[in-house]
């Protein structure tokens, strides 16, 4: 197993950082919000699981250990993935994802794309024994009862990642006004702002301008 990588990061895309590391530069799947930390040039490290299946070796990075073990914990339920495990931390915390399970939070679920209201329920109960308590205060204040995405609002999340990626801070701050109609909506539907989808509506904004 690959633990972490560590190294210059050599590219960013919206899913995807590419670490040099001996000279090999090793393409890992990520979230937002973890993107939105690195930047091109810089050196990175990134904790990572490697999944392996009979056509494909995909590696998936995060932003500590924390984050890798709720990641591979999520895959223990079942009808859950690694993309649908890396979704769920894409719009919750490793910390909110342990207060919406310990706490029953349904609707916390549901704010998660292809998670259903059956769904919800179903990886609650087996969820339950398995990712524990809170660790600490992150994520633990949400809209009408929900739980917080992340320690960052989703305008600071997205304008970050859109940074990252190279564009100019003034570009990035005009795609998400662009986009915050439907962060609203989002937001008032759910009580989470979908910072993955809303990363593609603000690269598809800045694709159109060119």
């Amino acid at each position: 197993m690959i633990a972490f990588v560590s190294g210059p990061v050599a590219a960013l895309a919206p899913t995807t950082a590419v670490v040099e590391v001996g000279g090999v530069g090793m393409a890992v799947q990520c979230t937002p919000n973890t993107l939105a930390r690195l930047r091109v040039g810089e050196q990175a490290r990134l904790a990572t699981s490697l999944v392996v299946r009979e056509d494909s070796l995909t590696l998936y990075g995060f932003a500590d250990d924390d984050e890798r073990q709720v990641f591979e914990l999520l895959q223990t339920a079942s009808g859950v993935g690694p993309r649908l495990a890396q979704a769920m931390l894409g719009v919750h915390s490793p910390d909110a994802l342990r207060l919406a399970v310990s706490t029953g939070d349904e609707k916390a679920l549901t704010a998660v794309p292809g998670i259903g209201k059956k769904g919800a329920q179903k990886l609650l109960l087996e969820l339950k024994d398995k990712l524990g308590q809170p660790l600490g205060s992150s994520g633990l204040v949400g809209r009408q009862g929900a739980v917080a995405a992340g320690p960052a609002p989703w305008t600071e999340q997205v304008t970050a990642a859109l940074v990252g990626l190279g564009y100019p801070s003034r570009d990035a701050e005009e795609a998400v006004a662009a986009v915050t109609p439907q962060a609203e909506a989002a937001l008032a539907e759910t009580g989470s702002a979908p910072v993955p989808q809303l990363l593609r509506a603000a690269l598809q904004t800045l694709g159109r301008a060119r």
